[in-house]
């Protein structure tokens, strides 16, 4: 019989808290009993690798199996943090100590000033803070789009060219259907592969995400916050799944459990989904290249901030209405020494949270792919596909888009299709658009002709992207008048049916609305299927009014 759980619970950090989540959740998948024992302090014993404990597991039923997933655990946060479980624990327990004696004692100031605590007094600045917080956000935005657009010019050049090639050799070489000739090429290629040219951006954004978290930036993110949070009845704690939403709402979702009030999870999950995840960013970084040029970064940045605006201004009215605060709760949160971030650890995080992405582009975006090519082509031979069954659903749904500046069929349905995963939008117009445009005629060529050009175009966007990184440098301009980045095929398909203006509103909408059916279904687990509907109802009110008043605010300033 498990004792209950105390309300209080210290967080030991995001990748630690998820080991913890697992062993929680071998638990009930093994049926292991954990007797008196609370289930989190196991975990977090087993993780340490407490040899009282593993003995006592090891000869308890199904206890092997629990081993196997706490050594596993343990090991990844090792490679991930550098150091052994119980010390990393045992850090976060001082750390946290030492914050409630300095909230609670008053010490005469010491002479000596260290380097943290001349950085903190800019970054942790009542006035200071926040603007420094935007400006280093804007500063990766940035990076994310300039520095990988080399390298998204040359996956996109690969996967249509070479890749695409190859694909159709390999299927002449097979007495196939046409049918199925155009089901792998217009679309499973032109779906999985639409989305896949972003992967390059999402290596840099998880790089510098990486970056700040290591460097102790993060913790300084989260203190600034606090006082800005509470404007809405939270406090900075809540900050930090916000934080976690930019890669995925998920796991940010889950994330709240740290958190001791149920009112203040419940808000927090809520906000969370405004966050721009990652999975946004390529319907961001296609439509800021199609419109907005050398632009782009700062158009993307402006999204990121405009959904902190908004989930800020939600928070207002839900703790004014449904939500609102009980008992205020102290915020101690642990300032860790600034240290020169672990490369390891960063590589390490940079590439677990893209395989993610690039996994669920080989099972979710597959299948979406494969579903809404059969969905373009049906009924079977139809000539136009807005005559098919995607083509009429998409139809009668358009209309509600019009006074948003993009009620056209195609993008209907591929906003409908991004209820299942955002980047999902993306692949639905890579499907619609590029079968539209007549394919050029080239001669078939094997793989070893394309190698060399492949190679050559690799080595000259790493070049391009390391002059464009090191530009940043004040003083320093290694670009100059180079050619400007080429488009992507979808780029200039969306050139042809959106305005700048249009595109600003779809970028707003896509935002704001519903979240995907994976977020829905973690708030449901969490919180119950009402606050779920809660949370997909509210969001697509506010995006269509979010979008709607900037387009007609830009009719009337004539950006049309």
């Amino acid at each position: 019989m498990n004792i209950s759980q105390p309300s209080f619970k210290l967080d030991y950090g995001g990748k630690i808290e998820r080991e913890i989540e697992k062993l929680i959740s071998a638990f009930d998948e093994c049926n292991f009993d954990t007797g008196r024992y609370p289930r989190r302090w196991l975990a977090l014993k087993l993780l340490e690798a407490d040899e009282d404990v593993l003995v006592r597991v090891q000869a308890a039923p199904n206890g092997q199996k629990i081993l196997s997933v706490a050594q596993t655990g343990s090991k990844h946060l090792q490679d991930m943090l550098g150091d052994e479980v119980d010390m990393l624990a045992a850090d976060r327990r001082y750390g946290f100590i030492n914050g409630v004696v300095r909230q609670a004692l008053q010490r005469p100031r010491l002479d000596r000033i260290t380097l943290t605590d001349r950085i903190d007094d800019i970054v942790t600045h009542k006035w200071l803070g926040l603007p420094v917080f935007f400006a280093v956000m804007y500063v990766v935005f940035r990076l994310v789009i300039d520095v990988s657009s080399p390298f998204l010019d040359w996956t996109d050049a690969v996967i249509n060219g070479p890749l695409a090639n190859w694909i159709r050799l390999l299927l002449d070489l097979v007495p196939l259907p046409a049918w199925i000739h155009s089901l792998v090429i217009d679309g499973i290629v032109a779906g999985v592969g639409g989305v896949l040219v972003f992967v390059p951006g999402l290596l840099i954004l998880y790089f510098f995400l990486a970056l700040l978290e290591d460097s102790g930036y993060m913790s300084r993110a989260a203190f600034v916050m606090d006082r800005f949070m509470r404007v809405v009845g939270l406090h900075g704690k809540s900050f930090i799944p916000m934080i976690l939403g930019f890669g995925c709402a998920v796991p940010a979702i889950y994330a709240t459990r740290t958190i001791a009030s149920r009112r203040d999870r419940v808000l927090t999950s809520l906000l969370v989904p405004l966050m721009s995840c990652s999975a946004r960013l390529p319907v961001y970084v296609v439509f800021g290249l199609a419109f907005f040029g050398s632009r782009a970064g700062t158009v993307i940045w402006a999204m990121y901030a405009l959904g902190i605006l908004v989930a800020m201004l939600a928070g207002m009215v839900f703790t004014r209405t449904i939500l609102k605060p009980d008992a205020s709760s102290a915020f101690v949160l642990e300032l860790p020494p600034y240290r020169q971030p672990s490369m390891k650890s960063v590589l390490i995080h940079m590439w677990e949270n893209t395989r993610e992405f690039v996994r669920k582009a080989g099972t979710m975006i597959l299948l979406a792919s494969v579903l809404m090519w059969f969905l373009l082509n049906l009924p079977w031979g139809v000539a136009d596909q807005r005559d098919s069954y995607f083509g009429k659903v998409s139809g009668a749904i358009s209309p509600v888009f019009a006074p948003l500046g993009f009620g056209n069929w195609e993008t209907g349905g591929a906003l409908v299709t991004g209820f299942m995963a955002k980047e999902i939008v993306v692949s639905t117009m890579s499907q619609i658009y590029l079968n539209d445009l007549e394919a050029e005629e080239s001669a078939p060529t094997t793989f070893v002709e394309d190698l060399p050009g492949i190679v050559r175009g690799f080595g000259e966007a790493f070049i391009s992207s390391g002059r464009i990184f090191l530009s940043i440098i004040p003083g320093v301009d290694l670009v100059m008048d180079e050619t400007e980045v080429e488009d992507t095929v979808l780029s200039i398909a969306l050139r042809e049916r959106f305005t700048p203006l249009s595109a600003v509103s779809m970028l707003v909408f896509v935002l704001l609305y519903v979240p995907c059916v994976a977020t829905l279904g973690a708030i449901k687990q969490e919180f119950g299927a009402s606050w779920a509907v809660t949370s997909a109802v509210y969001q697509t009110v506010v995006a269509w009014v979010a979008a709607f008043l900037i387009y007609r605010a830009g009719l009337l300033l004539g950006f049309a």
